[in-house]
């Protein structure tokens, strides 16, 4: 008689359970390093921070460690006879300090008047640079022919190395051979005399002249990218209530761009003030008095006097006021976007 057959089997029995696993089939341990790696949801937290880590111990090489020096040389008497070994010149406390903000000395006095031309010729760059940047992004905005390449040559400023920009003007300022006197004195007459623009009190314009030059292409540059958040609706609806270009740009296009010029006021701020390349290149080591910048001050105080201990000192005062300042303008035009 022949046995039944036996239904067939679409898949493995399941083992009883008494039955011991086979060895293929048992999960798989994890390697001695795997256990002491951080399980996967960690690794992906501290990741950026590792990445980070390589950029933040150069900048703190490069920034904070000079930075924490310069503090500690402020508060003793470095001169030249102390170079090779600062660390052996005499302590001298707040002494240094004293000197400096000392307004009825010498060094004290000079410090001051330095400081006051820093600050005009802060307000006037930047103001300067804001206002044509403005006024070139905002003539930028509706698309025309060519105005790719105004772009172009309208950011060439920001574009050329400081010093092959700065050297150019240099010669353009000269007194006999420049091209603002041929062009101001011989073509258009508009003076007596050739003028001095390197030495005297025209220094202070060829100074504002320079850094105008070379900083609003960069105000040009962020407002342009401000106004392309502006939505046209915005500027339709004004016009078919009556609004004039004016009236468009003072209620429209100035409060969409205050959070882009809150940013760019304080850079220009931060970048005009603590500038040293264009007075250096423009009028070397000795900057004359009208266009003596306080970096320039500092500079003269440090390695032209050999007094690193009140140019120290200088440094760090000049950095305590702009994180004064900085600190105070953030919370004065935070609270207004607030109140807005």
């Amino acid at each position: 008689m022949a046995r039944p057959a036996l239904p067939a089997q679409h898949g493995p029995t399941a083992p009883s359970p008494g039955t011991p696993r086979p060895p293929q089939e048992r999960a798989p341990g994890r390697s001695p390093l795997a256990r002491l790696l951080p399980p996967a949801r960690l690794r992906r937290a501290w990741l950026p921070y590792a990445l980070l880590l390589p950029a933040l111990a150069l900048e703190l090489l490069v920034h904070l460690v000079p930075m924490l020096v310069g503090i500690a040389m402020s508060f003793r008497q470095l001169t030249q006879f102390f170079i090779g070994n600062w660390s052996a010149a005499p302590w001298a406390g707040l002494g240094n300090y004293r000197v400096v903000v000392d307004v009825d000395a010498p060094v004290g006095a000079d410090l001051l008047a330095s400081f006051a031309v820093t600050c005009r010729f802060t307000l006037l760059s930047v103001g300067l640079s804001w206002l044509l940047g403005t006024g070139a992004a905002l003539l930028m905005q509706d698309a025309f022919r060519g105005r790719g390449l105004l772009r172009t040559v309208f950011l060439v400023p920001y574009a050329l190395p400081v010093y092959a920009a700065v050297i150019t003007w240099a010669f353009m300022f000269q007194r006999d051979t420049g091209m603002v006197n041929h062009l101001l004195h011989d073509q258009l007459h508009l003076t007596g005399e050739r003028p001095f623009w390197l030495i005297g009190d025209n220094s202070f314009a060829a100074l504002v002249t320079v850094s105008v030059w070379r900083q609003w292409p960069f105000a040009f540059l962020c407002l342009t990218a401000g106004l392309q958040n502006i939505p046209r609706e915005l500027y339709e609806a004004a016009a078919m209530d009556g609004a004039g270009v004016l009236r468009q740009i003072r209620s429209i296009t100035l409060p969409s761009l205050r959070p882009v010029n809150q940013v760019l006021v304080l850079v220009l701020f931060l970048w005009t003030f603590n500038d040293f390349n264009t007075p250096y290149v423009l009028f070397g080591r000795a900057a004359p008095d009208a266009a003596d910048l306080v970096s320039v001050h500092i500079y003269q105080s440090s390695f032209v006097t050999w007094n690193f201990g009140s140019g120290s000192a200088m440094s760090v005062l000049l950095l305590l006021f702009l994180l004064v300042v900085t600190v105070l303008y953030l919370a004065v035009t935070s609270s207004r976007r607030k109140d807005a």
